[in-house]
């Protein structure tokens, strides 16, 4: 498998049950809020959802307000200038990264990073130019500078996966400033940024006063929603949403979709929580993990999930040793500029949490012994 999640293979299929941490999804589940309102998303199946989404932008919009302050560490009361016509609908986060990718016929992919980029481009038959992260996994934002004159648009991960790094905005200004100038474009990927909490990490301002930014979200991270295919892109070039649309199917989100939209971008509590939640996990997790001698190096995050380079073993060892105590783990070695050295393992509930350290620690003692 290309990405994680696969509980099937070795797991429901042959009547298993598997802890899974190669999946980065919101460990509290399904929001309550959603679970007491399905019952309106079955009574409109019946019916075609209005083709316009007119309530599910509304409700795009009114989170993006409230996410103006809420995720900031300043909570400052901000609006949003953001209309219909500067949203586009997707089936997932996925369909819309590759429709925007079809828009180029050149990119640059800041690696190692999402494998879906290089796969779009690739079939899209753009042009990929690579800026690499540094050795310790920080973007290069001279490269970055340097690599963007040779391309029509940019993609980068606010947090990036499978690393978890954010962009350091005061440096990658330069960047913002010369795209906006020069007519380029750049992709921001912010399927995980709700889990960087209120550190104001997110470009949900600069995309009020840059057109050359593209936002691109979901539900399927942070509201533990991945079955329900929902995310979106927010821009303020309009022929750019245009241009995708275009490219689009009509009726392409379900009416489950849009009930969890409009219930659960309102649930203050599940993001309170959540954020809680991620906090006291994340470091917990970070902590313990850089005390396992089998890791070289672990690298911190603000994401619900952690990059780890192993000293001892190689990637697919121990995902079969993690398999036969019934956990699953990333293997990061088809990532870009990554080899079998490295494995991502997501943050999860201190439960669960304890007991994947416990078989790495066990796992530690039987190879360094």
């Amino acid at each position: 498998m290309e990405h994680g999640g696969d509980i099937y293979t070795e797991g429901l299929l042959k009547g298993r049950k598997l802890l899974d941490f190669s999946s980065n999804i919101n460990p509290l589940g399904v929001p309550l809020s959603f679970k007491e309102n399905i019952e309106k998303a079955l009574k409109d199946v019946e019916k075609y959802p209005d083709v316009e989404y007119r309530q599910l932008k509304n409700s795009i919009k009114e989170y993006i307000n409230f996410s103006l302050s809420y995720f900031y560490i300043e909570e400052e009361k901000i609006s949003s200038s953001m209309e219909d016509t500067n949203i586009v609908l997707g089936n997932g986060a996925a369909e819309i990264i590759d429709l925007v990718i079809s828009s180029f016929k050149s990119i640059c992919i800041v690696v190692p990073s999402f494998i879906e980029y290089e796969k779009n481009a690739a079939k899209w038959n753009c042009q990929i130019i690579h800026s690499h992260l540094k050795e310790n996994m920080e973007y290069d934002y001279k490269d970055i500078r340097q690599k963007i004159t040779k391309s029509e648009a940019l993609i980068i991960g606010n947090p990036n996966n499978p690393n978890g790094g954010v962009i350091d905005k005061e440096k990658f200004k330069e960047i913002l400033d010369y795209c906006e100038e020069n007519h380029k474009t750049i992709i921001i990927d912010e399927a995980f940024v709700e889990f960087t909490g209120k550190r104001g990490c997110s470009f949900l301002r600069e995309v009020q006063k840059y057109k050359c930014v593209f936002l691109i979200r979901a539900l399927t991270k942070f509201f533990a929603l991945p079955g329900i295919r929902m995310g979106y892109g927010l821009c303020k070039n309009k022929n750019l949403i245009k241009s995708i649309k275009s490219k689009q199917n009509p009726w392409n989100i379900n009416s489950f979709a849009e009930i969890a939209a409009e219930n659960v971008f309102k649930d203050k509590k599940y993001i309170e929580d959540s954020i809680c939640w991620i906090e006291k996990e994340r470091k917990f997790m970070i902590d313990e993990l850089k005390e396992i001698p089998l890791f070289e190096k672990v690298y911190d995050s603000y994401s619900n999930f952690v990059l780890c380079k192993m000293k001892y073993e190689d990637c697919e060892k121990l995902y079969d040793r993690c398999l036969k105590e019934d956990i699953l783990i990333r293997r990061c070695s088809n990532f870009k500029e990554l080899d079998s050295k490295f494995i991502r393992l997501a943050v999860k509930d201190r439960r669960r949490n304890e007991r994947i350290l416990q078989v790495l620690k066990k796992i530690s003692k039987d190879v360094t012994t």
